[in-house]
């Protein structure tokens, strides 16, 4: 029989728990790709939102902020979300302080055109000195006094107190209360559009949905090889943080959870934070 050629698929996503967990069957050549060679390419959300301007990488993790931007190139899986419910992004600092005086204070964040600062504003009101810091540092930023508040995102939700922090907001609560209960949409999973054709994206998606599956059907594995990725995280706190980020609502996004979408984008629109989106553009993969 004739060699059929590979389909070459970069797929980007972070070097963080919850990622790590969705991909870990893929990573590991745990699931036959069929047509599929995958290539994992790790880079902070930001980083990988900018990069989806340009279309550089096939299937990518992106904000679902940043989707508002990107809705002419990439279109949405049905599954891969972050979501909090009742939960998410925090805002840390050294000591307790009104919420007010956050929007005009050096305040480190992970990127613009993460969910997370998109939500802050909305909480807030826009900020006038954002600092961009790596996710991964805006503890340490914080906790030296280079900036007066910090936006969480990733592991450090559950190791601010460590480092003698403070939280002065939960996202996920404030997003719930002004929502009536609708959960937090932070991250996605999304593929090029260049790549829907003949049936190929709903076929890659549900791959990376087997993917997902795989790990939940498979946890202690996953979760070590996830907590390799957890920047000193213990398996507890690995196994805590990953499941805030994958779980049943990771393998669909349910109705409540496209709402949610949908509903965080009109509000940014109407805040004049971002561009309108239109209708948000599922692939369906049944």
């Amino acid at each position: 029989m004739p060699h059929v050629a590979e389909q070459l698929i970069r797929l980007g996503h972070s070097p963080d728990p919850d990622d790590a967990f969705m991909f870990y069957a893929l990573a590991e050549d745990l699931l036959p790709t069929g047509e599929f060679r995958f290539e994992h390419v790790l880079r902070d959300i930001e980083t990988l939102n900018n990069w989806a301007k340009e279309g550089r990488l096939e299937v990518t993790a992106l904000s679902v902020h940043a989707y508002a931007y990107l809705s002419d190139r990439y279109r949405l899986f049905p599954h891969g979300a972050s979501m909090g419910n009742r939960y998410g992004p925090i805002v840390i600092a050294t000591s307790p302080g009104p919420l007010a005086r956050i929007a005009s204070s050096r305040v480190a964040i992970p990127g613009r055109l993460t969910s997370a600062f998109l939500q802050l504003q909305l909480a807030v009101g826009r900020i006038e000195k954002p600092i961009i810091v790596p996710f991964d540092e805006i503890l340490d930023t914080v906790a030296r006094g280079d900036a007066d508040f910090g936006l969480v995102i990733h592991e450090g939700q559950l190791t601010y107190e460590s480092q003698g922090l403070v939280m002065l907001l939960d996202l996920g609560e404030w997003w719930d209360d002004l929502t009536g209960g609708l959960p937090l949409p932070l991250g996605a999973n999304a593929v090029r559009r260049d790549l829907d054709r003949e049936g190929l994206a709903e076929r890659l998606s549900r791959l990376l949905r087997e993917s997902i599956q795989y790990s939940l059907d498979h946890r202690p594995s996953a979760l070590a090889y996830a907590q390799r990725f957890g920047r000193g995280l213990d398996r507890d706190l690995a196994d805590r943080f990953v499941s805030m980020y994958v779980n049943e609502r990771t393998l669909d996004y349910g109705e409540d959870g496209r709402r949610a979408v949908a509903e965080l984008l009109r509000r940014g629109h109407e805040a004049g934070l971002v561009a309108a989106t239109g209708a948000v553009d599922f692939i369906e993969d049944d």
